[in-house]
């Protein structure tokens, strides 16, 4: 066989053999001088660039019932893509067309020669009035249209007509980022000219001292300039990619691919909005009854899922330090009024998340050895079940892998007695008490803080993990809750307490983790929330883009697995161990509640802030009403140092800042925006629908620019209603 030919066959028989035989015993120049004879060679083939320029859609797919005694041959030249002959032999056997062999001859480095023989499916040749259809069904697949022949055939990119062209305040950022690097390169330089001065000049060592800790921030300054400019030319970069916009002719149905449904309980229905009912202080009052009477504005506010405190009896009254798995009367009430809360919840089509806390349990007595490790309850384990690396307590099962967490025994969920006896608890709460879904306590947990002294700054982490996402696997699958989630706080990358820009070590260990639980556990995007409240704190946007033009954290890798948020009653309440800042809440919400996702609304902030609760229900609305769902397309516009804007589901425009340009977003797709919206710091709003503000009449994209972009904050005309 040629080396350059090879040949698919399809079906077995001597017919098919002889004509593949009789095929490839010719060597490479006479077989393709065989078919120039018989007219099936064109202007591709024979690697003329002007005939390729030229040719019709009839030179580059021709049928010919003279060419083979047998079959009619179909000949398609073009790029080559093997994948081509599979899809077009799929085509065909759709069409009622049989397919006896096909095989691709190399003619020309990157060009190809697709030959099918086939037949219809009564065996003969198939009639010359069929081959306008099937040329027509054909050439839709191969992408190709009436205007060029490149882009389907060799692969060459057209432009839509309507292409992005450079944009003025596209240059101005691009300046100001780079003129900033500068400055602070040039600050950089002459503080490290002066040590070197002082050095020489024997100053003391107080003054050197002190002008290295000038350099340590001049450098962690000058980082961060650099970084926001590759965001700025990330952002340019992917818009560019994207303008380059094929038109094609619509794909016939039976080849559109299949529907993708939620994959899993992580995924809930894919649309759920979830509030945190409670927060750290929840425990000094009658929880269970408070939710119960709120769980009607709970479902009118467009909550779906509301994620509750422990629910067992606990040393510490917030129930985090669970003692008896299966004495539901806590701090928070008791079980007659836990059970009748989950029973009203769901009377309003609410879903009950319980918050599963299980890296740790603590025990009733102490045992023999004095250590606090005999357990009480229906569940009266002993040392045995304790990790054997918890020596404050005894343990002697076997080893964690992950590090001893000193406040609680840690439990071993490798021993299959411990993960049975789970298993049965969460069964009991999931048909007998009425939870749809679980929160995973602790799965890891890093406590981040900063500390400022004389010198510098000293980033101290408590790295606390949990357990492994295979365990969590086993529970879900057991259980088969609606939802699942995890906490995987995993401690973010700074540098001198500055959070570095490239974060994409700290979400892989997050979505590692989900993998790790078979994709059946979601998980809380610690990464996304570390880079939104610093971005909207410093007014440095640029950080809410990738490298790779994606949008930042977890949501950006797999956002169907992302649980969104901004704050959570560790972060923030009463803790504050990583707060959001509360002026930029209404500005973190416009991103969450109109990104892909899942999105968690903290309680305080739903609750304490009217003006924030306003903004978080107008959000709800908008994403409900757009059917934004965990998986909706997000394309990133702008990602500058003063505003962030992007596109969702082709129909939502946001924008993040404080910035009112003019071309913000780009329209050359072609789709009108159904919502615009604007917030800044000071929640002053600018919320467009044509629904509700406009007529009928407001269909193009160049009105919505035009729209967004009236007035600015001095003007008092953003919209407050």
């Amino acid at each position: 066989m040629n080396s350059l030919t090879w040949n698919i066959s399809l079906q077995n028989s001597k017919l098919v053999n002889r004509v593949r035989t009789d095929w490839h015993r010719k060597p490479k120049k006479e077989a393709r001088g065989r078919f120039k004879e018989q007219g099936l060679v064109t202007a591709q083939q024979t690697g003329s660039p002007e005939g390729a320029e030229n040719v019709d859609s009839k030179e580059i797919l021709s049928f010919s019932n003279t060419a083979d005694d047998f079959f009619t041959i179909l000949n398609i030249c073009g790029r080559n893509d093997t994948s081509m002959l599979m899809q077009c032999t799929n085509l065909l056997e759709i069409k009622g067309i049989a397919v006896e062999s096909a095989s691709l001859n190399a003619l020309q480095e990157g060009v190809v020669c697709n030959i099918f023989r086939i037949t219809d499916k009564e065996g003969n040749k198939v009639k010359e009035e069929k081959w306008i259809e099937l040329e027509s069904d054909l050439m839709k697949l191969l992408g190709t249209s009436s205007k060029s022949l490149k882009p389907a055939i060799h692969g060459a990119i057209q432009l839509d007509d309507k292409s992005t062209i450079v944009r003025e305040s596209d240059i101005i950022a691009l300046e100001a980022a780079a003129g900033e690097m500068a400055r602070a390169a040039a600050e950089l330089v002459s503080i490290e000219k002066g040590i070197i001065t002082q050095v020489s000049q024997d100053a003391s060592p107080e003054t050197i001292e002190s002008m290295q800790i000038e350099r340590a921030e001049a450098n962690s300054l000058l980082e961060r300039k650099i970084s926001a400019l590759e965001a700025i030319l990330t952002t340019r970069r992917t818009l560019m990619e994207k303008s380059e916009i094929v038109k094609k002719e619509t794909i016939p149905d039976y080849l559109m691919p299949p529907p993708i449904s939620t994959t899993g309980p992580a995924a809930g229905n894919g649309f759920e909005i979830i509030l945190q009912g409670f927060n750290w202080e929840s425990c000094n009052k009658e929880w269970y009854k408070f939710i119960a009477e709120m769980a009607p504005d709970f479902a009118s506010s467009g909550f779906t899922a509301i994620w509750l405190p422990p629910v067992s009896d606990s040393v510490s009254k917030q129930g985090y330090l669970p003692r008896d798995y299966y004495d539901l009367n806590s701090q928070y009430g008791t079980e007659a009024e836990l059970r009748e809360m989950i029973k009203i919840l769901q009377d309003n089509g609410l879903k009950p998340i319980a918050d599963i806390v299980i890296n740790h349990r603590c025990a009733h007595y102490q045992g023999d050895d004095g250590k606090w490790n005999k357990f009480g309850g229906r569940l009266a384990w002993d040392k045995s079940v304790i990790c054997g690396n918890n020596p404050e307590f005894g343990g002697t099962g076997n080893m964690k892998s992950q590090e001893d967490y000193i406040a609680a025994p840690n439990i071993d969920h490798s021993q299959e007695k411990v993960r049975k006896d789970i298993i049965e608890w969460l069964l009991w709460l999931r048909n007998s008490i009425g939870f749809a879904g679980w929160r995973f306590d602790f799965v890891k947990v890093s406590i981040v803080l900063h500390v400022l002294n004389f010198f510098n700054r000293l980033t101290i982490v408590f790295d606390l993990q949990g357990y492994d996402g295979q365990y969590v696997a086993e529970y879900v699958n057991a259980t088969v809750p609606e939802m699942a989630f995890g906490e995987y706080w995993d401690t973010c990358s700074y540098q001198d307490g500055v959070l570095n820009y490239n974060q994409d070590s700290h979400r892989q260990r997050t979505i590692d983790w989900c993998d790790a639980t078979s994709g059946t556990c979601a998980a809380f995007d610690f990464t996304l929330k570390g880079i939104l409240q610093e971005a909207v704190s410093k007014k440095e946007y640029w950080r809410l883009v990738d490298a790779q033009g994606r949008p930042s954290g977890a949501l950006g890798l797999w956002s169907s697995r992302a649980v969104t948020f901004l704050e959570n009653h560790d972060t923030g309440s009463t803790l504050q161990h990583w707060p959001f800042p509360w002026d930029h809440v209404s500005e973190g919400y416009a991103y969450i509640l109109t990104h892909p996702g899942t999105p968690c609304v903290f309680f305080d902030h739903f609750y304490y802030d009217e003006s924030i609760k306003h903004d978080i229900l107008k959000l709800i609305e908008i994403r409900k009403s757009y059917g934004i769902s965990n998986k909706s397309e997000v394309v990133v516009q702008k990602a500058y140092k003063d505003v962030y804007a992007a596109i969702i589901n082709k129909k939502i425009a946001v924008k993040v800042g404080r910035s009112f340009r003019r071309d913000l977003f780009q329209y050359q797709m072609g789709y009108p925006y159904h919502v615009i919206i604007c917030v800044s710091a000071d929640r002053a709003w600018k919320l467009f629908s044509k629904r509700r503000f406009f007529s009928e009449g407001v269909e193009h994209a160049s009105q919505w620019k035009e729209l967004c972009c009236m007035g600015s904050l001095k003007d008092g005309l953003f919209l407050n209603s």
